[in-house]
């Protein structure tokens, strides 16, 4: 087979591939979240089996343990978020009001100084506008994801059928994966063995480390808010913590929220509400200094422009579902972007008409896969 039917037929295969991910997004959340348990655990279920368990006893002692603990974690915390969000849904219209109300407040006089009651007053318009927009924006995102992600499973079913898919997974997993190795063209079975690789190494240290992150950040912001008696302070923490395993999201969310609230909460009294954004601004210097480098490193291995593009991207396509896969895919499309460079580097389309030392590069690439 020529170079271009290979490549004709592989870019075929991936385009399928991505149609049929837009055609069923709907119902992709409970397989990807039983894909990505399955992909974490497996190292755990491994290692049980060198101890000397069989891979199907292994499989049910993980996912017995995982679920006691979800279990434990929604019984301890389920009633109290449960309760802070029902409030703060039910607040939120009253708490945007009083916001805005203490925006114009006091920024009316600086206004009026400027430009006359006229600027005044469409600046008074256009934040009501804003606010407007901004709740129904922020009414339109949680419908989203909650028909996005469950309209046809409904959430009970994703709990339920997560927990079933994941153990089947786990436990063909090594199998699954030699099947797969098996259908690797034989030419070039090596190449892609090392790309396979590199994926696994970015993928898993992705995950594994920023679940921890978002683990120790909403703890974090929980407990702070809380200490500082903002309304609502726990559900925010949480939410925020939850919401960092999607880049720049969880803490832009977290921080808009808890400030406002703590405004409308404490005014006319400063202190608390620059209390509370010093907490995020701790939390920020937490992850980006401790937390990420130590848990994630450079596993990703991509610019942040290319992440909140493909954010961007896989979140349109896919939605809710999308965001929550949109840094794994990038990791992957980032090592087989090097890979490519790496072969355009090492060819003749590069070099011209240097034909020895294009063998040169060649070589070293093919000694350093």
């Amino acid at each position: 087979m020529t170079l271009q039917r290979q490549l004709g037929f592989w870019l075929i295969s991936a385009l399928v591939f991505v149609l049929l991910l837009v055609l069923l997004r709907d119902v992709l959340l409970p397989f990807v979240a039983a894909l990505a348990l399955a992909y974490l655990l497996d190292p755990l279920a491994d290692r049980l089996e060198r101890m000397g368990l069989g891979r199907l006893t292994a499989t049910l002692v993980i996912l017995l343990l995982f679920l006691t603990v979800i279990a434990l974690c929604l019984i301890l915390l389920a009633p109290l978020l449960g309760q802070q969000l029902v409030g703060l849904v039910e607040r939120l219209p009253t708490l945007a009001a009083r916001l805005q109300a203490l925006v114009l407040e006091q920024g009316a006089p600086l206004l009026e100084r400027l430009g006359g009651s006229k600027l005044a007053e469409d600046a008074q318009s256009s934040l009501g506008n804003l606010v407007g927009e901004g709740t129904k924006w922020a009414g339109s995102v949680l419908a989203s994801l909650w028909t996005g992600g469950t309209a046809v499973v409904g959430v009970f079913s994703l709990f339920i059928l997560t927990p079933v898919i994941a153990f089947y997974l786990l436990v063909d997993w090594d199998r699954m994966c030699a099947t797969v190795d098996g259908w690797l063209p034989l030419d070039h079975r090596d190449t892609i063995r090392q790309l396979l690789r590199e994926m696994d190494t970015a993928i898993a240290g992705f995950l594994r480390g920023q679940a921890l992150v978002c683990l120790l950040l909403g703890v974090f912001y929980a407990v702070g808010l809380s200490l500082l008696g903002v309304n609502f302070g726990a559900l925010i923490g949480i939410i925020s913590g939850v919401l960092s395993f999607i880049p720049f999201v969880g803490s832009l969310i977290g921080l808009v929220l808890s400030v406002g609230v703590a405004l409308v909460q404490f005014w006319p009294d400063w202190t608390l509400p620059l209390a509370t954004l010093a907490v995020f601004a701790a939390g920020q210097f937490l992850e980006g200094n401790i937390f990420q480098p130590k848990f994630v490193g450079d596993s990703i291995g991509v610019h942040p422009v290319w992440l909140m593009f493909a954010l961007l991207a896989f979140g349109t396509l896919f939605g809710f579902v999308g965001l929550l896969v949109a840094v794994p895919l990038a990791a992957v499309v980032g090592v087989l972007c090097r890979f490519a460079l790496k072969q355009y580097l090492a060819s003749q389309i590069y070099h011209g008409g240097d034909r020895m030392k294009a063998k040169i590069v060649q070589a070293r690439i093919e000694a350093d896969l």
